[in-house]
């Protein structure tokens, strides 16, 4: 646990995010478009488009997505994005679901987001992928609106994903540096990680490493240390995508709860390599036993620069918000806590240094100070 330097949050409904913590701000840096539909949308879209659904009303589908998300397999887990995915074939249903992205993080107060979805999965309907970008484009655009115009200003920025076991990632991140300029900061692989390393994709890393653009791997979720460590010795990752297993080149002596580095561990730790961290999908996936023994309790004491994020909200039954609750629950933190997670993640971002800086300062900052951090 961090030394105690800020409020405790304050008492709160069991299983509710306190007051302060849902009004403090927050930065998301690993968050699938397809992982976070409202279930009211998939219902009317669904029912547009005849595709069925294990539910027909928005709380039951909203359950069945969290319950078949919490069987301890990240193949069943990834199963249920059938039903999203399907949602986002048609540009309009794209944009609605952009829109709505934007409208839910800004009620949840997040400042700044990155957002990531695999372009390639949005084709069925005749679309092509610069189509899907463009659409999704819009889409954010009009959530920053509708956020701005009620008084809660976010900015969402697009990671371009590809698929580990398919074979696109160098269109794909073709396609991220076309669209640079044009809200795209970023490429991602995805996908289970077990048979389909991401060495396999060394072409389309080093690709975005001539062109110097950012790019994040997900890797050390389901599989081990070799998969954090190609995505960072082979690949070049400037992010690690939960990076959860780096707790393995961990050694805590029982005795005194010092902690011992390996050398893989110390290099992501020197290096300050961010790790998108998302607590309850780790714990969904197996990743992780329980929020109470997750790493990253041992993490962010170790000082990794660790962010905390959603994964996939609607499978998770999550919120940033919800996150952050998590952690001060199972390890007491403090609002000056959530301030370093925050500061932590916005450093880590794929924007322009001085737009970092100025969230930073302008935002994040007197926010928490008005909060007691």
């Amino acid at each position: 646990m961090f030394e105690p330097s800020g409020p405790v949050p304050p008492a709160r409904e069991s299983g509710a995010p306190s007051d302060l913590v849902r009004r403090a701000p927050k930065v998301l840096l690993h968050d699938h478009l397809d992982g976070g539909l409202r279930p009211a949308t998939i219902l009317e879209i669904a029912d547009e488009i005849g595709h069925p659904l294990p539910a027909s009303d928005a709380a039951s589908l909203g359950s069945w997505f969290t319950e078949a998300s919490d069987s301890g397999s990240l193949v069943r887990y990834l199963s249920t994005f059938d039903h999203t995915v399907a949602m986002m074939q048609r540009a309009d249903d794209l944009r609605r679901v952009a829109r709505e992205c934007v409208e839910d993080l800004a009620d949840d107060n997040v400042v700044y987001a990155e957002v990531r979805y695999a372009p390639e999965q949005h084709l069925t309907g005749g679309l092509t992928m610069p189509e899907v970008v463009d659409a999704v484009r819009e889409g954010l655009a009009e959530g920053e609106a509708a956020a701005a115009s009620a008084g809660r200003p976010i900015q969402v920025r697009q990671l371009l994903t590809a698929m580990r076991h398919q074979a696109r990632s160098r269109e794909i991140a073709e396609l991220v540096v076309a669209n640079r300029d044009r809200g795209v900061v970023g490429f991602d692989i995805a996908g289970a990680e077990a048979g389909y390393p991401p060495t396999r994709h060394l072409d389309a890393f080093e690709y975005l490493q001539r062109e110097n653009e950012h790019f994040t791997i997900h890797a050390g979720e389901a599989f081990g240390l070799p998969s954090i460590w190609q995505a960072i010795q082979w690949c070049g990752a400037d992010r690690l995508g939960h990076g959860v297993r780096i707790i393995d080149d961990i050694t805590v002596d029982a005795a005194s709860g010092e902690a011992t580095l390996g050398l893989l561990a110390a290099y992501v730790r020197d290096k300050r390599i961010p790790l998108e961290m998302c607590p309850t999908s780790n714990v969904q996936t197996g990743a992780a036993p329980s929020i109470s023994e997750h790493p990253i309790g041992l993490l962010a004491r170790l000082r990794f620069r660790v962010t905390v994020n959603t994964d996939n909200r609607l499978m998770s039954g999550t919120s940033v918000s919800m996150e952050m609750q998590k952690l001060v629950d199972a390890f007491g933190y403090t609002v000056t806590d959530l301030r370093w997670f925050a500061i932590n993640a916005m450093k880590s971002a794929f924007l322009p240094f001085d737009e970092r800086l100025a969230i930073i300062n302008h935002q994040l900052k007197p926010a928490y100070a008005a909060l007691g951090a």
